[in-house]
């Protein structure tokens, strides 16, 4: 695919991920592995781009009044040392890969299953639960490079602790903290970062900011999840069952 398709999906990916409270590094490291760039640059360059997204994400749904300490608190207590942790740990390309595959199963289950939860059906945090959550989604985020978000929000939806706008809040904020901690783990071993970061930083802000702003104001997007779920699916065959 030309370049120029690259730079568009990545503004789409961002736009679409931070509508929901996303960083995008699924999504990002999706589509870098479809373009071939090797792990050792997918990592660090997601969670830059996770940085920068979610942070705007997490500003627009904390402006709305959505974000829940309460919650966020036990969680992020332990994906933080664990995401670092897990950002100093290198993994064989084709075991990267087949794991980063599983794992996007959970963004394409979270935009195509998991919708809004009445505040009438919510149910109270458990501590111990949440910090153990948080423990083991912090130790893959940095060890893929990811922020954690895409397998914290289907887990709050089902226990019903959040709806989907408070879902948004705590899943920006735990994509940043946890993206800080993985980068400052990868820091201990060394940084492969691509040339054309800054672009990519350019155009991931610009999508995220658009979206973050949309989908904290009830900003209908089902359609474009769907159809980023759809391509989410082919990323994650080809790296679950091709050896390309």
């Amino acid at each position: 695919m030309p370049q120029e398709v690259f730079y568009l999906i990545l503004f789409l990916v961002a736009f679409l991920y931070a509508s929901v409270g996303h960083g995008g590094a699924s999504g990002y490291l999706a589509l870098m592995a479809l373009y071939g760039i090797t792990p050792a640059e997918m990592k660090p360059t997601a969670l830059i781009l996770n940085l920068f997204v979610s942070l705007t994400s997490f500003i627009q749904y904390y402006n709305r009044g959505y974000f829940l300490k309460k919650i966020f608190l036990p969680i992020a207590s332990t994906s933080i040392p664990m995401a670092f942790i897990g950002g100093m740990i290198n993994i064989e390309a084709t075991i990267y890969k087949r794991i980063l595959g599983f794992l996007l199963l959970f963004p394409i289950l979270r935009f195509f299953f998991f919708k809004n939860i009445p505040h009438t059906n919510l149910k109270p945090c458990n501590l111990t639960l949440a910090m153990a959550t948080g423990g083991s989604i912090g130790l893959f985020s940095g060890m893929i490079g990811i922020g954690g978000g895409i397998i914290l929000s289907p887990i709050l939806l089902l226990l019903q602790w959040t709806n989907q706008k408070q879902t948004a809040a705590i899943s920006a904020a735990f994509i940043f903290v946890n993206s800080l901690a993985g980068l400052a783990g990868m820091l201990t071993q060394g940084l492969s970062i691509t040339s054309g970061m800054a672009f990519y930083i350019i155009i991931a802000f610009a999508g995220g900011m658009l979206g973050a702003y949309l989908g904290a104001r009830k900003f209908n997007q089902d359609t474009l999840k769907y159809l980023l779920a759809i391509v989410l699916v082919m990323a994650s065959y080809k790296l679950l069952f091709t050896t390309a």
